[in-house]
């Protein structure tokens, strides 16, 4: 962050920090926990996603990533605890209400419709704006989509099946995506170009980006903030700048 330092009067105070009203994060989580029946799995998250920043979240299988995400997106109840996306809280909203408010969601598997085209698959998200015409600018980000958009979305291979699942959840106009292990079942070249999808996508909508990972090297590619998960709580967030690879290559390693 850059120094404020700015001329004044001899006698004239600078104003504390305090006082000095810094952006709303796109998404806060605050003391999140959520339960399966009596069995408590997130214990007290807090976090928060600048608008722009993409933060991966990280730790190996039932470490509790895909709960946080469920959660996010109101598929596993809150039990206690605050989620606001650009100050409002959404915690006790139906999950196509959070839609409404702005958050989006690629589920693991990708979860698309199979029989349906890949135009139809990408009209489902359109829902929420009230739009019946796919956009052209989602073609452009996915031109392989363009290409097939006529085709079955089972037909399409797992990486294509990938970018139609993120088009679809872009066709809402979110305000944060949510995407959970999209590495998943992927070739190491598309892997990579993912990347750089993400990063596009980041700056030609300016939204913000959480992406749960178990490929260090993807995450550190990709994100701005990584944070790590183990056994429902976070023990270690770093900016990718300053992240201890070591450090966290133990908290993944089995």
């Amino acid at each position: 962050m850059a120094s404020l330092q700015t001329a004044r009067a001899p006698g004239i105070q600078a104003p504390p920090l305090a006082t000095i009203p810094s952006a709303t994060p796109a998404l806060a989580v605050e003391d999140l926990h959520a339960a399966y029946g009596q069995s408590e799995v997130l214990h007290g998250l807090t976090f928060s996603v600048a608008p722009g920043e993409i933060v991966a979240v990280m730790g190996r299988n039932g470490m509790g990533k895909t709960t946080l995400m469920k959660t996010l997106m109101g598929l596993v109840p809150v039990k206690s605890g605050s989620i606001q996306v650009e100050g409002a809280d959404v915690a006790g909203l139906k999950s196509h209400v959070r839609v409404v408010k702005g958050l989006a969601y690629v589920p693991q598997g990708r979860m698309i419709f199979s029989t349906m085209t890949v135009q139809e698959n990408i009209e489902t998200g359109l829902t929420v704006t009230g739009a019946r015409k796919v956009p052209q600018d989602l073609y452009d980000m996915f031109p392989v989509l363009w290409e097939m958009k006529d085709r079955r979305g089972g037909n399409l291979s797992g990486g294509q099946q990938q970018q139609l699942a993120i088009a679809r959840a872009l066709a809402s106009r979110p305000k944060v995506l949510l995407l959970d292990e999209p590495t998943e079942g992927i070739q190491p070249s598309i892997i990579r170009e993912m990347g750089r999808t993400l990063k596009n996508i980041r700056d030609a909508r300016g939204l913000s980006i959480v992406v749960s990972e178990q490929v260090l090297s993807f995450a550190l590619d990709v994100a701005d903030r990584v944070i790590v998960m183990e056994n429902g709580s976070i023990v270690h967030e770093a900016p990718r700048d300053g992240i201890d690879e070591a450090a966290v290559a133990r908290f993944l390693s089995v």
